[in-house]
This record gives structure tokens, sequence and C-alpha cells, in this order.
């Protein structure tokens, strides 16, 4: 059995001081050796020039970089510039998504509607130059129809040159396996690392979760409701909680962590000391 991978998500800063604040993170997280840090790109692409810079910093100082690319709201023209512009820097790996519409947002979906069709446009362009990181959602896509389909989407996005999947955060390991096995069944066999979010704000959490469409369990709601201002009970709580899941999943067989930050090093960190024995 290969040795797990491990990987850590940002977002790009909007200020200075945000920048100079996520370099500080990325020092501390860059000592555990990740595979490589990968950056999200805003509804629409609103951040685009935030994700190319922080990726051609992280890659510049010798760290694997992974941006994150939406199809949403781009031509075919902008999607080529900006795959030629990542290749021409030497970057090698993307996380491929349709991405999400602005609020409000009320104009042209773009020339590719769905994340499928993104992945099999950067095949078409760049043949096999780039590794290619696909979502999966082990509790289903907010927006699909059914699991069912939602599992055929999946499939969509292997078939059109996807190499591994990274799936949306959750609290429940069961729903992960399932949606593993059942990817499987259809011959989808690709590595599907598990995304983790740690909990350290309880109505942060929420917020996000309504947004996403993860689900909180009900146990672990009700404990982290009954905690209140209680911060530090709230990190305690969620960093035993979280880090037993992410030994169950690997003790099941999860090729990997992938670990959403919100650019803070501290959580990631302590749930990676304890995997460790540290």
């Amino acid at each position: 059995m290969s040795t797990p991978s491990f990987s850590i998500e940002f977002f790009p800063p909007k200020t200075p001081e945000g920048t100079d604040k996520l370099r500080a993170t990325r020092k501390v997280l860059a000592e555990l050796r990740p595979e490589y840090f990968s950056v999200t790109f805003g509804a629409a692409g609103s951040t685009q020039a935030g994700t190319r810079d922080t990726v051609l910093e992280i890659h510049n100082e010798g760290l694997g970089a992974a941006p994150h690319l939406s199809c949403i709201g781009r031509t075919r023209a902008d999607l080529r510039a900006i795959i030629a512009e990542y290749k021409a820097h030497g970057i090698r790996q993307l996380v491929a998504l349709r991405g999400d519409l602005p609020s409000g947002f009320g104009g042209s979906f773009g020339e590719l509607h769905h994340a499928s069709d993104l992945i099999e446009f950067v095949r078409a362009e760049t043949g096999d130059w780039f590794h290619i990181e696909c979502a999966a959602y082990p509790e289903m896509h907010p927006q699909a129809k059914s699991p069912q389909d939602d599992l055929q989407n999946f499939a969509r996005k292997v078939k059109a040159g996807a190499n591994s999947a990274i799936t949306q955060y959750f609290y429940n390991a069961d729903a992960y396996f399932r949606f593993v096995d059942d990817a499987r069944k259809l011959g989808v066999d690709v590595p599907v690392v598990a995304g983790i979010m740690p909990i350290t704000n309880h109505a942060q959490l929420v917020r996000f979760s309504d947004m996403c469409g993860a689900e909180i369990p009900r146990w672990i709601r009700l404990k982290l409701a009954s905690f209140g201002d209680d911060s530090a009970s709230i990190r305690a709580f969620g960093l035993d909680v979280v880090t037993q899941m992410c030994e169950r999943l690997l003790a099941g067989g999860a090729p990997g962590l992938h670990f959403y930050t919100l650019n803070q090093s501290g959580p990631t960190l302590a749930i990676w000391r304890r995997l460790r024995g540290g």
C-alpha cells in the first residue's frame, strides 16, 4: 500500500495584510512537506489574478502548486490563455471545477458548462501535461438531481481525463466509503482523496456547510452548540472529532487527505501532529 498523500488548500488573499499572513501560514505548513498546495478560484473567476500570483509564488519557492480553474463565465480563449500561462511557468497540476456563479450573476455561463467539458478542453489543448484533479461529492452535489446522477457526473469527469479527485469536506466517513465503493462499481478507479475541514468556529462551519451541502451530523451540531462562545472547547472537540475521522479514513484505505485550511496553519498542524503521534 502506497504512502497516503497530504495536500493543503489556500484561498488567494485580497489585501497586503492577507498576503503577509498567508506567507507566514505557508512557511509553517511547508515544514510538513505536503505533496502540493492548491489555490482556489473565485466565483466566475473573480480571483483569477490572485490565484495566479499566489500559485506562481508558491511554485517559485520550489513547492508543489495546483491552481483551481473554473469554466463558469469564461470563454475558450480565456481558458486557453490561462492554461498556456501555467504551462509556460512549469505548473503541472490543476484542480478543474465548473465553479460557482457569483451572487446575482445573470450573464452567460461561459462557453463550457460542466467540469467534464473543462477537463476535456484542457486535455485537448495540453495533452498529458497537467495532472488534473476533479471534485467529488460523497454527500451529493447540492445541485445534483440525485445521488445516482451525481455519481454519473463524477464518472464523466474521470472519463474526460481527470487523474484523481478531491472530495467536498464531510464529517461522516461512511458517506466517503460508500461513494468510493459506488464509483468503483461503475469502473471509476482513480484515487479519491478525502477533503478535510478542521472545526474551529461553530457559526462559520454551519454557514459554510449550509452553502455547500455538507452535512454536520446532529450529534456534532448539538455538541458544538452546547459550548456557546467557549472557543477553546469548540477547538478541542473539533480536533478530536476530525482527527479520529482522519484516522478511520486512512485505516480504511483513503489514498490521502486534502486540508481546507482557510489560510490558517494551527488547526491543520494540530491534526497532522495527532495523526503522526506527535
